[in-house]
């Protein structure tokens, strides 16, 4: 039975890849935080199942910024693979608290890789990078060459993360994996971000508990893909004979129009006359054309996305009508 170890285990990802790695018979242990509720995360199905906790799967506390907790857990653990995915993930609340941001994101990863330096049995890590490092890119699609152009403190603090796994990969020859994942959603998408806003207010629109959804941008677009498919592609990278980076991305581009039309025609509703734009909630900076370049992780991961973004979309905002 492998071992792994997951940082950010109460978050969309960190949730979907516990499943993903119970179902592939790991044993699975989780670093949460001393703030973290589990009563209300998305891990209390798992949690509360005593034939799997306790039993293929564990919970740590330990922070990113409390040292000498996570080496602890690290030393104890011994973990084959580790998948590290904590970290302020909010871009636009980076720009609210980009020094807690750069904290947790950037030197949180560096001291990873230190305490991995020092392990006596060497690991695999896999460090969840962002496509937020392109920025302003140099060119559409992006690659894992295209060059690094962060615009907001959370993409600084990813680029920075980024750099450092190849750096102690190629100084320390640590089996470090940077996936520079883009956009990627689920129902268990947190309620700050756009798709999830925006499925949740259709769904209380369409319940006549809402009467009107306040966005910025409309025309802001992203390379939106399903946060199942790319858990996938995390266990893949750690599964290959040699380490590297890989884009995870669908190669294909929408705009918070495009979830809007999708939302709204879910719930049989049109969205013009239910949504009002508000420059309040415009980004001081937001990136251009961010659209990832996948054929690397098709042709050395075998990795295609299953789910398409309309289903997606649809999923999502069934879900929140099927809520409470």
């Amino acid at each position: 039975m492998k071992r792994a170890l997951i940082t950010g285990v109460t978050g969309q990802d960190g949730s979907y890849l516990t499943e993903f790695l119970l179902a592939k018979g790991y044993e699975v242990h989780g670093v949460v935080r001393r703030t973290s509720s589990l009563e209300r995360s998305r891990l209390k199905h798992l949690f509360s199942n005593t034939e799997i906790y306790g039993q293929q799967l564990f919970l740590h506390y330990a922070d990113l910024d409390d040292p000498t907790t996570l080496r602890r857990v690290l030393f104890k653990v011994k973990p084959e693979e580790i998948y590290h995915l904590a970290g302020q993930s909010h871009v636009g609340l980076s720009f609210e608290i980009p020094e807690s941001t750069c904290e947790l994101t950037a030197m949180g990863t560096l001291r990873l890789l230190e305490m991995i330096r020092d392990l006596p049995e060497p690991t695999r890590l896999f460090h969840a990078a962002s496509s937020e490092i392109f920025g302003q890119p140099a060119e559409s699609p992006q690659s894992e060459l295209t060059p690094m152009a962060p615009v907001n403190p959370y993409g600084c603090a990813k680029a920075f993360a980024t750099r450092m796994v190849a750096v102690y990969r190629s100084a320390f020859g640590i089996f470090g994996c940077n996936g520079i994942m883009y956009n990627h959603e689920s129902p268990r998408r947190g309620e700050n971000f756009v798709t999830r806003k925006i499925c949740r207010a259709a769904a209380e629109i369409k319940r006549g508990r809402l009467k009107e959804l306040v966005l910025g941008d409309l025309g802001a677009s992203r390379d939106w893909g399903d946060a199942r498919d790319y858990v996938r592609g995390m266990w893949l990278m750690l599964q290959q004979p040699q380490p590297g980076d890989y884009v995870l991305a669908t190669g294909r581009l929408h705009s918070v129009r495009d979830i809007l039309d999708v939302a709204f025609q879910t719930v049989q509703l049109n969205w013009p006359e239910w949504v009002r734009q508000d420059a309040r909630f415009l980004r001081p900076s937001e990136p251009m054309r961010l659209i990832g370049n996948p054929s690397k992780a098709r042709e050395k991961l075998g990795w295609v996305p299953e789910s398409t973004f309309g289903d997606l979309i649809r999923e999502m905002t069934l879900a929140e009508l099927g809520g409470t």
